[in-house]
């Protein structure tokens, strides 16, 4: 067995991992790069849509060229980079984690200094939503879906419904039509939408493919291939209501029905994780509760734009450095979101000793509202605060703290709304 020993690993070499490692190595830390699969660029491989980009490089991109340029600044820079690799047990030992690592060579056992989580996130299936049903060919994730027909070029269906109407499920609605097959449409059990409202625009409405709110899919008919679904109306605590059922003829059921932050690492190395977010527990560089264990991307929370993405891997990474270099003290201030309001908020924690004056807030809300002031404060005193036209729980919005503002004293942070008086408009 290898022994290998550095100063950051990162785990996961998509847009945050990328962005982490290049950051911790502009540091001065030796880092390396670690990806279970065998080319670099995570999801964005198989998003050959277009809409990435426009913050970082000012330009719409598809998610191959978005990961692209990462990937050239990655051997660029001369990055360690461990492909077809897999994190099989981790734990740690003292201040260090230890990562045992499985690749085609044998087994490696790496020591590292600090570790950046860039692990993602993963599809909920159709268990997870207790459809009733057997277990038929034609049920998969969109993600799955957009695998089969992007990478490797084939149609998974030709006539199909949408459970959900999270982003993939949305693009995909839209991509399964322009390759000939029939969306008879998207179900969601919300009342409101879970997608971007651009792309309800975009991939429902511009093609005619019907969106029903508050209405699920409740079973699944068919033996070795999906032969029908069954629909209902649902209530308002997600029943179905009798007498609203429908069975519609089709082959393949797409699911779309949220994101998990993947997080198994981090639980073995006993990070605490939020519930609210289903990702660690973090200050605003990205170091959890666990000293020297780092996270970012999607595995912190799942985020709207891969600019947001590879943000918080360039803040984690060069944290990460800076961690390795001697930067230990912290001193911690919980960031308390107001629940009735705000879904959740993030980072959990401000760190007071970091040497940045400023931290972005990432935030969702929990319901649709108008003209909306968003504030922090501290102590009474307002350190923050942004007017936002609206707020849809789908779109993540961020907000910037200056850190210089909060009185020394003070043991916590609180980020809620202020009411507004809207002048109404005559006409």
């Amino acid at each position: 067995m290898i022994v290998r020993n550095v100063d950051v690993a990162v785990l996961g070499a998509g847009p945050a991992g990328m962005a982490a490692a290049l950051a911790a190595a502009r540091g001065g830390a030796d880092t390396v790069l670690i990806e279970r699969e065998s080319h670099l660029g995570g999801i964005l491989k198989q998003c050959v849509h277009d809409g990435f980009g426009l913050v970082r490089f000012g330009e719409k991109l598809s998610g191959p060229e978005y990961a692209g340029r990462f990937v050239r600044m990655v051997r660029e820079a001369g990055l360690a980079v461990l492909t077809s690799t897999f994190v099989a047990e981790a734990c740690r030992d003292g201040d260090e984690s230890i990562l045992m690592l499985v690749d085609r060579r044998g087994v490696t056992e790496l020591h590292a200094k600090a570790v950046v989580l860039a692990t993602g996130c993963r599809e909920r299936s159709a268990r997870q939503v207790m459809i009733q049903g057997t277990r038929p060919a034609g049920v998969m994730t969109a993600g799955a879906a957009q695998y089969y027909v992007n990478v490797l070029g084939y149609l998974p269906t030709t006539r199909c419904v949408i459970l959900g109407s999270g982003d993939i499920g949305l693009i995909m609605a839209r991509r399964l039509t322009l390759e000939g097959a029939e969306v008879l449409g998207v179900f969601e059990a919300k009342s409101i939408p879970s997608g971007l409202s651009r792309n309800i625009a975009q991939c429902l409405d511009d093609f005619g493919i019907e969106l029903h709110l508050s209405r699920t899919v409740t079973r699944i008919f068919g033996d070795d291939r999906v032969e029908a679904v069954e629909t209902a109306a649902v209530d308002e605590k997600m029943r179905p209501v009798a007498g609203t059922e429908e069975r519609l003829s089709c082959d393949g059921v797409i699911l779309s029905v949220g994101l998990i932050p993947e997080n198994e690492v981090a639980e073995a190395l006993d990070v605490p994780i939020d519930p609210a977010t289903r990702g660690p527990l973090m200050d605003q560089n990205g170091q959890t509760q666990v000293l020297g264990v780092f996270v970012c991307g999607n595995a912190s929370h799942v985020n709207d734009l891969v600019d947001y993405v590879s943000e918080s891997g360039e803040r984690a990474g060069a944290a990460a450095a800076a961690f390795v270099a001697g930067r230990r003290t912290r001193r911690l201030l919980p960031v308390i979101a107001d629940s009735t309001v705000l879904l959740y908020a993030v980072p959990q924690f401000v760190d007071m000793d970091a040497p940045e004056s400023g931290a972005v807030v990432y935030f969702r809300s929990r319901e649709e509202l108008g003209v909306t002031v968003v504030q922090v404060t501290a102590g009474g005193e307002t350190v923050a605060r942004h007017r936002y036209q609206h707020l849809r729980p789908p779109e993540m919005e961020r907000l910037e703290i200056d850190l210089s503002r909060i009185p020394f004293d003070i043991t916590f942070l609180n980020i809620g709304t202020e009411s507004v008086a809207v002048a109404e408009v005559k006409s």
